[in-house]
Order: C-alpha cells, then structure tokens, then sequence
C-alpha cells in the first residue's frame, strides 16, 4: 500500500478540503415597471445568493433563480436540510455530495391536487442547484481556475442575445416598439435578440417578427419564444407564416401549452424546417432525455437554477451531444457563460439589454464581463470569475 501511495499523484494525497459552512439568502426588488411575455407578467427580481465555504478559507458564492413564491422555501430548504448534510464533507467529491442531496429524504406533506405539478420537488431542485452551483465556485476557486476552465473549456469568449421584445404598454405600436429595441439591444454589444410572441393573435406576431428582421437585417440573431403559450394549431400557422415569409428565425421557443410537450411537439417539429428549443422549466436531466428522444427537439435550454446545478446540467449537455442536440441556457448569464464556454455544442449566452427589467444584473456584479461586437469575454479570474458588491447585497436582502 505505501509503494501504492507513493506513485499516486499528489493532489490525490493531499487531505480532503472539507466544506466548513453553507448558507443561502434571498433577495428581492420590484421593477420601475412590468413586463408582459406570451403567458407571464414580470414585476419584481428576486433571487437566491448562496455561499459555501471551505476549512481552507476558500469562499465560493453565486447567485441564481428568479422564483418569487416559492424563494423562501427554497431558502429554508438549503439552509435546514442540505448544509448540515454537506458539512464536513470534501468538496472535491461533486457526484458523491450532488447524490446526497438527492437521496436526502424531505418531508413535502401530504400530496394534494395542488401539487401534482411538481412543484414541491421542483423546490428541492432548485435548492440542490443552489448549493451545486456554489460548490463549483468554490472547487474552481480552491484550484485557483475559472470554471469553464475547470469544466473543460473550448472558447474564450461567447455570443449573446438578449431577452427582450416584450408587449409595450397600451398606447405603442408594437411594430415600432421592437424596432427601437433592436437599436438598443445592438448598442449592447449584443448579436441577436429573443422576443416574445404568443400574448396576442398569431398574425400580429407576425406583423412584429417582421418589424424586428427588418430592423435587425439579414445577419441579426433572432430568435422567438412563446412561453408555451399556443397550441398545436396556432403554432404550426405561425412557422408556417414565418416561413413563407423567409424570416429567418434562430429557434422558436416553448411553443407549445405546458401540458403538450412530447407527442405536440413531435408534430409540431415535422411541420417546419424552425428548430425547436425546449427545456427552460425542466427539474431532471430524465425530463431532458423524453424531450430529446420523444419530442424531437433541436435546442434544450436548460437552466441550472433549476434542474440540479451545473454537475446536472454537465450531464444533460453531454447526453445532448449524442442526440445531435444543441444546447443553450435560460438566462443567468453569471453561471451560463461557462456552460456555454465549455461546451463545442452550446450556442448563446443570453442576457436582459434593458437593465430596467433586471437591475440586478448589472448592479451586483462588480466586475460584469465585457460584451462587444456580438460577445461576450469569459471570465479568466477563478470561479466564476464575478466578485458581488456587498452594498448591493444588503440593499436588496430579504
């Protein structure tokens, strides 16, 4: 066993570096105003910041999540039940430590109607994601590299669009609206745009993906997202249209009702040559597996706010690969840099141009990533690379 010991390499000798604390906090500002999507409102930004520290010193934090109903559960959840689990353990061990989150037994009380939907266990994901995000802060920093690197890097720098194209308030032409947003979202730095359809009749939709490709030109990025806000037959007209009309969309995502992901979407994709892109509210990578191989979907954007964290989001990106599936991620472009720097497969990077609809965005960062000419630079410092202004942090703590 010595001789053994001796031709081991020595960070495999090394003692284990052990996690000494874990906690999340919430927090929570309303926005100037709302923003209308295809099936949502948005009128505040909350989000979960979480911490592990390691016995070393070494601190890893993120931030990630944007649920507000369910962001104090969520909290309690990691700071009650998983940390005193984690505690004492070796950081190092991520499929071991991302298992025993799993396998930890949560009482989510007695199943009712209410909760058919998942929605207590997407509460324990999102939490488990939480904490699997700052341990990989924390891992990356212990080894003093940023995570992309860490995961396995393939490009410095990434293309990002921006989130946007929102209903205008009552009084705009909605035409004229996106058209002056495109400005804005190119005077970002940004490549391309994701607007939203789906609120209103599809020819009116329509009318603004035209108002967007000419504003845009021919070499704009545009993609659009419905918010699983049609149904079959509204969906095929509007690809049908989009088509005809050669207006040269990206993907067009969550097209289809909450209730109609597999067999419509499967219809759905054999009725146009527009890639579909999925995934944004799944909670597990088996989720992610029925979509690729029932509903054949071309795009997943996974979020590891919420589907267990970088170490599952790693796992599903590389199941993807095999599946001739791209892969993107839903927002948060602190942690979505890296996946998407990581990855050969990955596509953009997406973040909100107009920072009245997410202040926190470009207010808690420090040190944002430079965006230009259609980029955005990974970070090169360890982690993630983003130190978190602490004002802001205490200004906006719930």
């Amino acid at each position: 066993m010595k001789r053994f010991q001796s031709c081991m390499h020595p960070t495999l000798r090394e003692k284990k570096v052990r996690i000494k604390h874990v906690e999340a906090i919430a927090l929570n500002l309303d926005l100037e105003r709302s923003f209308s999507g295809g099936t949502y409102v948005v009128r505040s930004r909350p989000t979960i910041l979480t911490t592990v520290v390691l016995e070393d010193g070494t601190v890893g934090t993120i931030y990630g999540g944007d649920e507000t109903d369910t962001q104090s559960r969520i909290v309690e959840t990691v700071n009650s039940v998983y940390a005193k689990k984690l505690v004492g353990e070796d950081i190092r061990d991520f499929q071991r430590l991302w298992q025993i989150m799993v396998d930890t037994f949560v009482d989510l009380g007695n199943r009712g109607l209410h909760q058919l939907d998942m929605h207590p266990r997407a509460i324990l994901m999102q939490a488990i994601s939480a904490i699997d995000n700052a341990m990989w802060d924390a891992r990356a920093r212990h080894y003093d590299v940023p995570l992309w690197k860490l995961l396995g890097g393939v490009r410095d720098r990434v293309p990002v669009i921006s989130i946007g194209g929102y209903y205008p308030p009552d009084g705009q032409d909605p035409c004229d609206a996106i058209a002056e947003e495109i400005d804005d979202v190119r005077a970002a730095g940004c490549i391309g745009i994701k607007m939203k359809v789906g609120r209103v009749a599809v020819e009116h939709d329509i009318e603004r993906v035209r108002a967007a490709r000419k504003a845009g030109g021919d070499d704009f990025v545009l993609t659009v997202d419905a918010n699983q806000g049609w149904k079959l037959v509204d969906a095929i007209e509007f690809c049908t249209e989009a088509e005809k009309l050669d207006l040269g969309i990206r993907w067009l995502e969550e097209p289809l009702t909450w209730h109609d992901q597999t067999d419509g979407l499967k219809r759905l994709a054999s009725k146009t040559r527009i890639p579909i892109n999925v995934g944004q509210g799944e909670i597990t990578g088996v989720a992610c597996r029925d979509l690729m191989s029932k509903g054949d979907v071309n795009i997943l954007n996974l979020d590891c706010t919420l589907c267990g964290g970088v170490t599952e989001w790693q796992r599903v990106a590389a199941m993807a690969r095999f599946m001739n599936v791209e892969m993107a991620h839903h927002e948060e472009p602190q942690v979505a840099v890296h996946l998407m720097a990581a990855n050969a497969h990955a596509l953009y990077v997406e973040i909100f141009a107009n920072k009245a609809r997410d202040p926190l965005l470009w207010e808690l960062p420090s040190n944002f990533p430079k965006i230009s000419n259609g980029y955005m630079e990974v970070p090169t410092g360890p982690g993630i690379g983003v130190e978190l202004n602490q004002d802001v942090i205490k200004k906006y703590q719930i």
